[in-house]
């Protein structure tokens, strides 16, 4: 007689079996695509309790599993100052997930909450920071963050937009302030529906954000606040009605950029004109 499986176990099948064609593989393409996993690596695997980086905690399971390439994972939450209930409902889950966690704590939203520019990337810096200290501690040369295929995308549109610049998210790069260290995008090619009918399948409910600026923009009338990202994520969705290719169009641009169609460009911090070399 079969035995019944486990709900941690039913969740990781979905993965490789429902879910093969739209997580696992471009999961693993984005891997070996852009060599994210080397034999030797001690990874950290950052998780902020939202849907994104408990699947890649999944799915970094799965891989460390099944590959035939020797790799250590650790699994580090930082609690950034979350209330009780989303601290309770982060460990309930990675306790569902059967993800073994390492938590440790920082006073990042208090500090982020009470400056009044641009909290959302103060907050973000000092994540990055924090995370990249505590994984060296524990002998890691990598940490994972959960950003996917639309991430990437809309942080594309958003630099081009309200920075311009044209300027994409890679899917791995060396710290600049942590010598040795690197940071890898493993959900690189996975699209957010996909995590979301995933979650679904599954009946997982992850948190948000949770910090005090994303739940005013929560409340905000029209769905958006203050938030460009929510902006950008609305227009990309009504070009879609369109073209329903567009973020993949966008997404082979990255991979294909033209730099003597450009009249000036960037790289390594100088900045370069055509007229170098007309």
């Amino acid at each position: 007689m079969a035995r019944e499986l486990q709900p941690h176990e039913l969740i990781e099948r979905s993965l490789i079996t429902k879910f093969r064609k739209t997580i696992w593989r471009p999961f693993i393409e984005a891997c070996r695509q852009y060599e994210l996993v080397q034999a030797g690596d001690r990874i950290a695997v950052c998780i902020s309790g939202g849907k994104d980086s408990m699947l890649l905690a999944k799915l970094m399971q799965e891989l460390h599993k099944h590959s035939d390439v020797p790799f250590e994972l650790v699994f580090l939450v930082m609690d950034p100052g979350y209330n009780p209930r989303n601290r309770e409902k982060i460990e309930q889950n990675a306790a569902l997930l059967q993800i073994p966690v390492t938590i440790f704590e920082s006073e990042i939203f208090a500090a982020a909450d009470s400056t009044d520019r641009n909290p959302c990337y103060l907050c973000a810096r000092m994540r990055r920071g924090y995370l990249y200290s505590k994984a060296r501690e524990l002998g890691c040369n990598k940490i994972a963050l959960g950003h996917h295929f639309n991430d990437v995308i809309e942080t594309t549109v958003m630099a081009m937009f309200y920075g311009a610049q044209l300027q994409a998210m890679l899917p791995k790069l060396h710290s600049t302030n942590f010598p040795g260290m690197e940071l890898i995008r493993p959900l690189y090619c996975v699209h957010e529906e996909s995590i979301l009918a995933w979650c679904r399948y599954n009946d997982l409910h992850f948190i948000q954000c949770a910090c005090r600026f994303t739940e005013r923009n929560s409340h905000a009338e029209d769905g958006v606040g203050e938030s460009k990202r929510q902006e950008v994520k609305l227009l990309l969705r009504s070009l879609r009605e369109t073209n329903p290719n567009v973020e993949q169009s966008v997404f082979k641009a990255l991979h294909a950029v033209c730099l003597d169609t450009f009249p000036g460009y960037k790289s390594h911090g100088e900045v370069h004109s055509f007229l170098d070399n007309y």
